[in-house]
């Protein structure tokens, strides 16, 4: 037998659960058909909800016991941990990753178990190409965000790119392989390479409930990326700290030509405080860039878990 391991992030998703898992199941069943070698399990990853997500997830396990499993976190770890745990847990030959929220269409999940089964490839990716129903300055920033990470990282990473993909069990094992805590999953799985094969598909809205991502969070999500998988924004300080040196230079020569040419008409204290406000707010920007990668470090030097499981079935 062929086994399926679907992996299902979940933070507050008490709604979403069966509708989620009777789509899934009614398109493998239809495909089992054509694939009688197919058997798939389901691990469902409670991110410390506060809702009912968990009791949701105890119905469909009470009633499908060797089918659906879940683990239950001590509390809201993020989803980059809730994903980990999950392929941790996956016995599959083959792992799938996948939003509980149905803006990743199973109906893909077919045509990406064909593609791994019968051909050399190692990863079947997917990429949303149409954002025309989320909010105009999210869609904007989203596209910002890949144009600034692709041209400052040397690990590319397409745009539009969803972590719902399809893959064999050696690029899971290269995956929860790499031991950093701070985990950008979208760059990890480019960074481990293996040969994958893409498949697009236009935006979906949610199937229930609201998004849990804020504006604010995506920034943040953004910038750890960025952090994660370039050492650019380090070299950005450099240079502004040696540009700000020679500009200031610059600027004592003119003053003392100009003194002695011209005499000097007037105090000039408005253009000396605004000087002394631009430079320490450059020095200030240059020791948040450093402060980000410094505290990087001391969160792997800490070596604590991603993730405490509280309970798991």
């Amino acid at each position: 037998m062929t086994l399926v391991s679907i992996i299902v992030p979940c933070y507050n998703e008490q709604e979403s659960i069966p509708i989620f898992y009777q789509r899934v199941d009614d398109i493998l069943e239809k495909f089992k058909q054509q694939r009688e070698d197919l058997s798939w399990e389901y691990w469902f990853v409670n991110d410390g909800s506060s809702d009912e997500t968990l009791k949701q997830m105890t119905y469909l396990q009470v009633g499908h016991p060797d089918q659906v499993h879940y683990v239950n976190f001590s509390r809201n770890f993020g989803k980059e941990a809730a994903l980990l745990a999950g392929l941790k847990q996956a016995q599959g030959d083959y792992v799938a990753v996948m939003d509980a929220d149905l803006q990743d269409p199973p109906e893909l999940l077919p045509t990406m178990i064909e593609t791994l089964t019968t051909s050399d490839y190692d990863v079947v990716e997917t990429q949303r190409i149409d954002r025309s129903g989320e909010p105009w300055l999210r869609s904007k920033l989203s596209q910002a965000f890949y144009h600034v990470i692709n041209g400052l990282s040397l690990v590319k990473i397409r745009p539009g790119a969803r972590d719902y993909r399809l893959m064999t069990r050696q690029v899971v094992q290269a995956v929860i392989d790499l031991p950093e805590v701070n985990r950008f999953s979208k760059g990890i799985f480019s960074w481990v390479g293996f040969k994958a094969k893409v498949l697009t598909f236009d935006h979906r809205d949610r199937v229930a409930g609201n998004t849990h991502w804020s504006l604010r969070q995506l920034l943040a999500y953004s910038l750890e990326g960025i952090m994660d998988y370039s050492e650019v924004p380090l070299s950005i300080a450099s240079w502004l700290g040696g540009l700000s040196f020679v500009a200031a230079i610059l600027g004592m020569i003119w003053i003392v030509i100009r003194a002695l040419l011209f005499g000097n008409p007037t105090a000039g204290w408005p253009s000396l405080v605004t000087i002394i406000l631009m430079l320490g707010g450059l020095q200030l920007l240059c020791l948040g860039i450093l402060g980000k990668y410094v505290s990087k470090i001391y969160l792997e030097t800490k070596r604590r878990p991603q993730y405490l499981i509280k309970e798991k079935r």
